[in-house]
């Protein structure tokens, strides 16, 4: 009997994961080594930036609360008082786009290296209407627009990185989620028939957050073919997992109460983190545009999205035009 792919990436990224093969425990030292997460203050992107600093790591924790960023680092600083790593807050508000550019210019003052950006933040299911600083859906903004451009800033310094380091040992990842392969369009995305908006045809409630999702692995895959396999930067995404984390705090509740059952710890997403932007198994000629599931392991995409990275005007290069003239005057 053939199990719809659907049926399997779900139950086999929520039952009967393998353990983490790279943790805290078995993590090289990351001293040098200067690396960016968004949403670093909390949830999942908290418990990555632990086990960075704890060896060693320059850390980077960006995002909009400059008090919850403080609040973080020094958490961090108590709890790991022998660590030579160093933190740091980037105000960084994704979904307002006048904040990207000052945010990788001031990144860019303070570094000459860029070894891991981590894509990390995101909004789900926020309430119905809401809009980010430039008038485009909040998730939209939030979870592509803002990544998007954020990282196509500073891929000057990941390429200038990367020059002095072994291929694909600099990386991006970016946030997916098992809604990636979920209940989205064929091909992943979908536009209105005039082009003018992201939307699926039926435009359900919680579709936007599943389209950013599978955005943000289109987007991996494009950036690695454009950039990555000159510049030597891998371009990952990944599904951190189902976890305990305060991102779907304003889903609906009948989500919330399916998302109990599901639920692993947070710090379970870290190391599914970990492993896309730091595994030595990740090779820039196997698996750039690579697809990460928990708890760190490859695992296969969705034929029909997979099909369009294969193509030359497919969706992955259209998410790019799209982002690209949507963020440019931001730029």
């Amino acid at each position: 009997m053939c199990i719809p792919y659907t049926l399997r990436a779900f139950f086999g990224q929520h039952y009967m994961i393998p353990k983490p093969t790279l943790n805290e425990n078995n993590l090289p030292d990351q001293a040098g080594r200067v690396i960016l997460i968004t949403g670093g203050y909390g949830g999942v992107g908290f418990e990555l930036a632990k086990i960075l600093y704890q060896h060693h790591a320059t850390v980077w924790l960006a995002g909009r609360s400059e008090s919850k960023g403080q609040k973080a680092i020094e958490a961090l600083t108590a709890e790991y008082p022998g660590s030579r790593g160093s933190l740091h807050f980037l105000k960084i508000d994704l979904s307002d786009l006048t904040t990207i550019k000052p945010a990788a210019e001031e990144f860019q003052r303070q570094e000459t290296k860029l070894h891991w950006l981590n894509n990390n933040a995101g909004v789900m299911h926020p309430p119905a209407g809401s809009k980010g600083a430039q008038g485009f859906d909040l998730q939209y903004q939030t979870n592509i627009y803002g990544p998007f451009l954020f990282t196509k800033l500073l891929s000057p310094i990941l390429k200038r990185t990367a020059a002095s380091e072994k291929p694909g040992d600099v990386r991006v990842t970016w946030a997916g989620s098992t809604a990636t392969v979920v209940n989205t369009p064929p091909g992943g995305v979908a536009w209105k028939e005039d082009g003018s908006d992201l939307v699926h045809a039926f435009e359900p409630p919680m579709m936007p957050y599943h389209i950013t999702k599978a955005a943000n692995y289109l987007l991996a895959v494009e950036f690695g073919k454009r950039f990555g396999q000159t510049d030597g930067v891998m371009h990952l995404a990944y599904n951190p997992g189902t976890l305990s984390s305060d991102l779907g705090r304003t889903s609906p509740a009948s989500i919330r109460m399916m998302g109990k059952m599901l639920e692993s710890p947070v710090k379970m997403g870290a190391y599914t983190e970990l492993y896309a932007g730091l595994s030595k198994d990740l090779t820039l000629g196997e698996d750039q545009g690579g697809w990460i599931v928990p708890w760190g392991r490859r695992y296969p995409m969705r034929s029909d999205i997979f099909a369009e990275t294969k193509k030359e005007d497919g969706t992955p290069f259209k998410m790019f035009e799209w982002c690209d003239n949507i963020t440019k005057k931001y730029a």
